[in-house]
């Protein structure tokens, strides 16, 4: 089981907002507070898991470490992002599977979900829809008023929707 944890910060009474990036192999994630008219990154980083682990054990570590996400930051509100697939229907049903998980994890803590789909997050951060990964993740970095683009690429994904879910 691998929960990676970057940058923690203090705990405060602030109001936090969970960002997910379903993965079967990598679920990124990534926790911004409000404070007054100021988003601050309070941390981001992944769910890893691996591919020689049976499925069913897989689905288990990610709601696992989704409970130890909530438990550590207790969202407010947290932002799923809905699947796109155009062409591979076997990882899309396997990704939904672990999104359900996720879902069901933030349901059973009565936490308020937001489901974007990724041209939603782009319209967001950026003003258009249709924006790639590195001007998204661009302005994540300015958004946050951080030193640099946050890593892994999944969890600077989460921290887009963490920004478009505050």
């Amino acid at each position: 089981m691998m929960l990676l944890i970057t940058t923690p910060m203090p705990k405060e009474n602030k109001k936090n907002y969970l960002g997910i990036d379903p993965g079967l192999a990598t679920t990124g994630w990534g926790v911004v507070t409000k404070k007054k008219n100021e988003l601050i990154a309070v941390d981001w980083g992944i769910i890893k898991t691996e591919k020689q682990t049976p499925f069913p054990e897989r689905l288990v570590q990610i709601a696992e470490d989704i409970k130890k996400l909530i438990k550590e930051y207790q969202p407010e509100q947290a932002a799923v992002e809905e699947l796109f697939f155009c062409n591979n229907a076997k990882t899309a049903f396997l990704v939904g599977q672990a999104r359900g998980v996720i879902l069901m994890e933030l349901t059973r803590k009565k936490i308020k979900i937001i489901e974007l789909t990724p041209l939603q997050v782009k319209q967001s951060i950026t003003g258009y829809g249709k924006a790639d990964k590195a001007q998204v993740q661009q302005m994540v970095k300015t958004v946050l008023k951080l030193k640099n683009i946050p890593r892994p690429d999944d969890a600077a994904d989460a921290l887009a929707l963490a920004i478009a879910a505050s």
